[in-house]
């Protein structure tokens, strides 16, 4: 009875464990975006936006690509991307639009230079922004400060 007990136990263990990572999960494979958002509703917008494991990836480019330079936790008026007050419009396809394609940093955006995933999960993180808490973003800064940082980044090399 003990040891039926103890089973029972560790197999319900291991179920709460495996039904708790659904919020983490990673995809790898043909199922990836090959392409932009469709609109500001694409069905798409949920495996990276409701996934800490892609919000987190976003933060890291974020900070590879030199984004944070501009949009760091300082950062005030249009480059505050922490207030939800978006010139250019917050929902998917437009944040995603205007980094892949508008953004002053670079002549033709940056859908030339950053892979379409990796575009997803920026847009992921910069949308997560505002429900972070500045101590968060905080930590965030912090632990990253030991991951490449693209200052001055232009692309990969050709």
């Amino acid at each position: 009875m003990v040891k039926s007990v103890g089973r029972a136990c560790l197999t319900a263990l291991i179920a709460l464990s495996a039904a708790g990572c659904s919020a983490e999960s990673r995809t790898a494979g043909p199922d990836l975006p090959q392409t932009a958002p469709t609109g500001a509703q694409d069905p798409r917008a949920a495996a990276y936006e409701r996934n800490l494991y892609q919000v987190a990836q976003g933060g890291r480019y974020f900070t590879w690509y030199g984004c944070s330079g501009c949009h760091g936790g300082n950062a005030e008026g249009t480059r505050n991307l922490g207030d939800r007050a978006w010139v250019h419009g917050g929902d998917l396809d437009q944040v995603y639009g205007f980094i892949a394609s508008q953004h002053p940093g670079t002549p033709a955006g940056y859908a030339t230079r950053i892979p379409t995933e990796q575009l997803w999960q920026i847009t992921a993180y910069v949308r997560n922004l505002p429900r972070l808490a500045p101590e968060k973003r905080r930590r965030q800064d912090v632990d990253q400060v030991g991951e490449p940082q693209g200052s001055n980044w232009t692309g990969p090399v050709q």
